[in-house]
């Protein structure tokens, strides 16, 4: 297979958003934290990017959920947005629906998959694009593997929720154990590393909160703010865009605050957020309660999020809502505060900020911290003047649309004496009316975006960006493979020098897409010492330790695959095997440097009660593990999804090489299972007699020739070397 970049010289570009819920119409924004603003960024960003004649293809790569309690849409795994974007989603970590702090385990599924999918292409992508630290994660792993240009966009970094946690009282433990904190900073310190370009709404998110990372490169970043969809967030003013369908949800808006106020002409303080503690609607219901003045002149509505019951909601969000009905109920604000429920329709907010617009009201934002402030661009955009918290994004984009006032809203007499500013002052408010609606579109459009990234995206794609410690050569050898010939070392490959001599030499002169592995049960060190030593060509892959390892090999260079040993890992208990068996007299534990994290192994003579003992203790303590006696003194145990038939399979699935395009030869009874099955099966003519039982089954070869003669012979009994 011979790789296709770039072939009509447009660019493509796969973006990685994994948690939350997206779709290409109607996103449930405020359905639950991880529901917010990251996904309309990430979805508005990718419909620009795909109307720019600069780009071929766009890919929004995400979470496949199957799940009862969400849409269908969801589980779709190609949605077709355009002739240009695709949402592709990946499923990992099962099909239900969960909040993005459990994924974490999951993540090196969602890699595998990930490379399976992009070879599917035939095509890497010319560039990879993550949005938060879990997609940072997934790219991190991608550019190590094939050099693929690396572009990050945080939305919120970890090190600023663990202090914000620590200042609220918790402690680290519960920290941990609820948000893997230490699991996301060190992920986003690899993140910053290996990205080539790390992408931020504001400056003061590179000098406030990655400056507190130690591999920040600050030439790394550029500042390029998201826009604002003009089509759908368009001035109050220009009532004839409202389509049919727009006037008879506005209808529907009106009658729902109906029900609320008692007098609906008053202006109307607008708030417009997840039900988060960060976003401090209590400050803000406080403002408005403790001010009669400001209860006199406005009415206050507050949209948090999307709810049904609030009793079935996730403990942050219900506390949020509970507390935001204490507080109502507290200063008594029944006629003049509303908290509808948000429908879920993504017309419903751009009409929100227009109908507070035609009262002459006000939008709020109170969030103790704001990374960005997307919700400022589009009141900006509707004519609606803002009140927004003095820190962050709200900062420039105060100081770029003129539009409103910064506040502290710490205190919440502050954000009181700011909306009182602005409502008792019709200058003052048509003049923040006017310039909101003028300079978003200096500053905020999609358009701007997208030219500034692209320039940005064309300037970096010129440049060298290899990292030195990445191990690109390899990946992109796999990228290719249409072939894959596996073979154990001793008394396999090697036993005979001529025979090993001229397999070495059949592998420099192979086409370069039918790649090499070896299968064995040494350590890592032991099989490239060994290899070395008979001058065979490096392997691409060594599975060591009886597949309990897997390592991409960089000529010498050994990289292991994380997504093996996570695979593995499960139901795993080295110290509980180790310790049942350690009463048994007929195993004798074997040298510390044969022994690994995923394997436990004993010499012990060859005594088929014996095994079948140890297998019965194991089983009888619950624990899965596969038991593996060779060469009639080697005993290994290793976890039930691990062996070396296990690992070629998993190598065939993550790099998408068919299993009849994959040959593996062996002599012994820890080769059994790899040689079992649908590959192209070869057993040297010097094979133990534990594998006199596979003879005359489908796809296996018993060469009559012994050692790596026995390869070649099988090599050219299934024609292996033509090309596929």
């Amino acid at each position: 297979m011979k790789m296709d970049n770039r072939k009509d010289k447009k660019i493509y570009i796969q973006l990685y958003s994994i948690h939350g819920l997206i779709r290409g119409y109607d996103l449930e924004l405020g359905r639950d934290a991880d529901t917010g603003g990251q996904t309309k960024y990430v979805l508005e960003l990718a419909k620009a990017l795909s109307k720019d004649p600069r780009v071929g293809k766009v890919e929004l790569v995400t979470r496949q959920i199957k799940d009862k309690l969400v849409s269908g849409d969801y589980a779709e795994h190609i949605e077709k947005i355009d002739d240009k974007l695709n949402i592709v989603r990946i499923r990992c970590g099962g099909g239900k629906y969960i909040r993005k702090e459990l994924l974490w385990n999951h993540l090196e599924e969602f890699v595998d998959k990930s490379i399976k999918h992009i070879k599917s292409l035939k095509r890497l992508p010319d560039v990879i694009h993550s949005h938060y630290a879990d997609a940072g994660y997934v790219c991190t792993e991608l550019t190590k593997f094939f050099g693929i240009p690396f572009v990050h966009t945080g939305h919120s970094l970890g090190k600023s929720k663990l202090a914000k946690l620590l200042s609220d009282g918790l402690i680290i433990e519960d920290i941990e154990k609820r948000y893997k904190i230490s699991h996301r900073i060190e992920a986003e310190e690899n993140t910053v590393y290996y990205a080539d370009m790390i992408i931020t709404s504001t400056s003061q998110e590179i000098e406030k909160q990655y400056a507190e990372y130690k591999n920040t490169e600050l030439d790394k970043f550029r500042v390029i703010p998201p826009g604002v969809n003009l089509e759908k967030f368009y001035p109050f003013t220009q009532d004839s865009l409202r389509t049919r369908e727009m006037q008879r949800l506005k209808i529907l808006i009106a009658e729902k605050l109906l029900r609320f106020f008692i007098d609906v002409d008053k202006p109307l303080i607008l708030a417009l957020c997840r039900p988060d503690k960060r976003k401090n609607i209590s400050g803000l219901i406080t403002a408005y309660g403790e001010n009669k003045d400001l209860q006199k002149k406005a009415n206050l509505a507050i949209f948090a999020g999307i709810r049904k019951d609030i009793q079935t909601m996730q403990d942050n969000e219900r506390e949020v809502l509970t507390e935001i009905l204490l507080l109502m109920d507290k200063y008594n604000l029944y006629g003049k505060m509303a908290i509808p429920k948000k429908h879920e329709t993504q017309h419903e907010v751009p009409e929100l900020y227009r109908i507070a617009a035609e009262t002459g009201g006000v939008f709020v934002n109170s969030a103790l911290t704001e990374p960005f402030g997307l919700t400022l661009i589009e009141a900006a955009a509707s004519g609606l003047p803002v009140v927004a918290t003095d820190d962050g994004g709200p900062r420039d984009i105060i100081k770029n649309c003129q539009n409103g006032i910064l506040t502290d809203v710490t205190y919440s007499e502050n954000i009181a004496k700011s909306i009182n500013k602005i409502l008792s002052n019709k200058s003052l408010w048509k003049k923040y009316s006017s310039n909101g609606i003028k300079n978003v579109k200096k500053y905020y459009t999609w358009e701007a975006h997208t030219k500034t990234y692209l320039d940005e995206i064309e300037n970096m794609l010129k440049k060298e960006l290899r990292k030195k410690d990445t191990f690109a050569p390899i990946g992109k050898k796999l990228f290719t493979a249409e072939k894959l010939i596996v073979t154990d070392i001793d008394n396999t490959l090697l036993g005979d020098d001529n025979y090993t001599k001229d397999f070495s030499e059949m592998l420099r002169n192979k086409h370069e897409n039918i790649r090499f592995a070896v299968a064995t049960g040494r350590t890592v060190n032991s099989a490239l010492s060994v290899l070395k030593e008979n001058n065979i060509p490096h392997p691409d892959v060594i599975i060591s330790s009886v597949g309990s390892e897997i390592y991409y090999n960089l000529e010498g260079w050994l990289i292991p695959s994380q997504g093996w040993k996570a695979h593995i890992s499960f139901q795993w208990n080295r110290n509980k095997i180790k310790k049942l068996l350690s009463s048994f007299e007929f195993l004798n534990y074997q040298e510390e440097e044969t022994q690994r994290d995923f394997k436990v192994s004993y010499y012990m003579e060859e005594n088929e009660e014996h095994i079948k003992k140890i297998r019965q203790v194991l089983i009888s303590n619950k624990i899965k593990a596969n038991v593996i006696f060779s060469h009639g003194q080697f005993l290994d145990i290793i976890p039930f999804r691990a062996s070396k038939g296990k690992a070629i399979r998993y190598i065939a699935y993550r790099w998408n090489i068919m299993y009849e395009n994959i040959l593996v030869a062996g002599d012994s009874g820890n080769d059994e299972e790899m040689l079992k099955g649908d590959l192209l099966g070869v057993v040297v003519g010097n094979y133990s007699n534990e594998l006199e039982e596979l003879r005359g089954g489908k796809r296996i070869y018993f060469s009559k020739i012994h050692y790596a003669g026995g390869i070649i012979d099988g090599v050219k009994h299934y024609n292996f070397l033509k090309r596929a």
